[in-house]
């Protein structure tokens, strides 16, 4: 075979491959917007991988579709999202992006327990009513479409306090950093002012007994379309009575009133959840590292590391389990009891212990779930409701087994006479999950825990 046959093959081999290539593949003309009409269409554009001019392959468009499409509803910005192929040719597309904006301004009043959570509330304190706190509360999520926040709060009764904060748009073109500053005002006249025996014990008085001012400014950055880092800036200052200080000297550490410190905080997170509302399918991780006390002066000398790990995995015939592995510590061993936190606040709780506070200075938690997707549907309400940010109700419920297990290392447990702390604690149990609109969860667990306990706990959440 001469040059000029094998010059030849390689021509119509080469053709071959690159018609082979287009026939798999099409072009994006344009992408279409609809239904925003607060939102610019550059904060939902952010979250979409697929740009104008990109060539796709036929095999896996659906599949990135509905990546982009979980990216945007992530975003909490929208009630439903519909991202479609339109005006389809063999070689080109358009895709069309269809949004349901959310009520984005809401200003109503508030009333909630000051408690931990409900079952405190309800087993604890024997369903004390005073035990509340009401007021007003005023927040608008999308104040120049910009995805930038403002929020308003000003509660009474149990604990007042008072907020102001406000996220900036972005500031820069990519649409990857903006700061965050507030400030908030809190005064308790009853308090916890210790544990004991792994319960908060509080001491109830008509006069003020702790006054907090927090001022704080928050760097964001988004490194991708999955990673983000924080960096916080922060003062605090706190005051409490003297009796507070007699009852508990190490409330402050040495029976002291004040206590005054600057404080950094640095947090990275990669989140690829499905949904952040109610995930099913991916990971997330963060770590974060904080400084209390930066200046000679400040009141406070801690610091503490934390991170935590979560993966959901679709099972298959509506099946899904979940698990998240969790750990803080913090230096040094001796530390005020403001700022030492164990197991028993927040999500960072073995279930069955709902009514338990474990002090300490390390901890490890293990969370793991089982589900089973019993319902998922989406009633359309226009019939009955005008006002499209409601007549969309998702609801979705999921029968869910869990075991948990936790570790809470205290170097001075016999303080608060601990008998949780510095050993193996687990919890199993069954619940249901059910899930609706605007990031609201509702869930009823029956746990058994290690010291033989069993009871029925509640808890209505709201993700964000």
């Amino acid at each position: 075979m001469n040059k000029f046959s094998l010059f030849f093959l390689f021509f119509l081999l080469q053709q071959f491959c690159c018609l082979g290539f287009e026939a798999d593949s099409v072009y994006v003309r344009q992408i279409l917007i609809k239904g925003n009409v607060r939102t610019k269409d550059k904060i939902i554009l952010r979250e979409v991988a697929v740009k104008e001019g990109d060539s796709l392959k036929k095999s896996t468009l659906t599949e990135v579709l509905e990546t982009d499409r979980r990216k945007i509803v992530n975003t909490n910005l929208f009630i439903t999202v519909h991202v479609a192929v339109v005006d389809v040719s063999d070689s080109a597309i358009d895709i069309e992006i269809e949004v349901k904006e959310r009520l984005y301004f809401v200003a109503y009043p508030v009333f909630y327990l000051a408690d931990r959570n409900i079952n405190e509330w309800w087993y604890e304190r024997k369903r004390d009513l005073r035990r509340t706190i009401y007021g007003v509360y005023s927040r608008h999520s999308n104040l120049t479409g910009n995805n930038d926040q403002l929020k308003l709060r000003a509660e009474f009764g149990f604990t007042p306090n008072f907020e102001v904060a406000y996220s900036t748009p972005y500031l820069d073109k990519e649409l990857t950093k903006r700061i965050s500053v507030g400030a908030l005002y809190v005064m308790n006249k009853t308090m916890a002012y210790r544990t004991w025996q792994d319960k908060l014990q509080f001491f109830q008085s008509e006069d003020k007994q702790r006054e907090r001012l927090y001022l704080y400014s928050v760097f964001s950055q988004r490194t991708g379309f999955y990673q983000s880092q924080q960096l916080e800036l922060s003062y605090t200052q706190v005051q409490i009575g003297d009796t507070i200080a007699v009852l508990n000297p190490n409330y402050l550490l040495d029976a002291q009133q004040k206590q005054n410190y600057f404080l950094a905080s640095y947090a990275y997170i990669y989140d690829k959840r499905d949904n952040r509302q109610y995930a099913l399918d991916g990971y997330s991780f963060s770590f974060s590292a904080t400084k209390y006390g930066l200046l000679p002066s400040d009141n406070v000398n801690l610091f503490s590391v934390a991170a935590s790990y979560t993966q959901y995995l679709p099972l298959g015939k509506r099946f899904y389990a979940n698990y998240s592995v969790r750990g803080r510590a913090s230096f040094p061993k001796k530390q005020p009891f403001l700022q030492t936190l164990g197991l028993g606040y927040r999500n960072d709780l073995v279930r069955g212990y709902e009514l338990y506070v474990i002090d300490g200075q390390q901890y490890g938690l293990l969370k793991t779930n089982l589900k089973y997707n019993l319902f998922n549907r989406t009633f359309d309400l226009k019939r009955y409701l005008k006002i499209k940010q409601f007549n969309t109700f998702p609801i979705a419920a999921y029968l869910n087994s869990f075991i948990d297990v936790g570790y809470v290392r205290n170097q001075f447990s016999t303080l608060n006479n601990s008998k949780l702390g510095n050993k193996l604690i687990a919890g199993t149990g069954l619940g249901l999950d059910v899930v609706t609109f605007y990031n609201i969860v509702g869930r009823v667990n029956y746990s058994l825990n290690g010291l033989g306990e069993r009871r029925v706990f509640f808890a209505v959440t709201r993700d964000f």
